[in-house]
């Protein structure tokens, strides 16, 4: 694990090694961005559900390479039973 953070709903959210090798390689532009990334899974400026189930979207305006940084979370339940 190299970073984790909560979402708004108080979920926690970790940002695994071989996530951030994927991130650096399919999208390079982000490869300075962790904190920001971070931040936008912990205090986005927008959010919607994702396409899939399990998926989430995070948007905050004014970080990164662009107008609007967007980080996709995949939840997993983790609970028993």
């Amino acid at each position: 694990m190299l970073a984790a953070t909560l979402d708004p709903d108080g979920r926690r959210v970790v940002l695994l090694e071989d996530r951030w090798r994927h991130i650096k390689e399919d999208h390079a532009e982000l490869g300075r961005h962790m904190r920001e990334i971070m931040s936008a899974v912990r205090e986005p400026d927008r959010r919607m559900e994702g396409r899939k189930p399990g998926e989430e979207w995070f948007f905050l305006e004014g970080a990164g390479p662009a107008r609007w940084l967007e980080v996709v979370v995949h939840y997993e339940d983790t609970r028993d039973g």
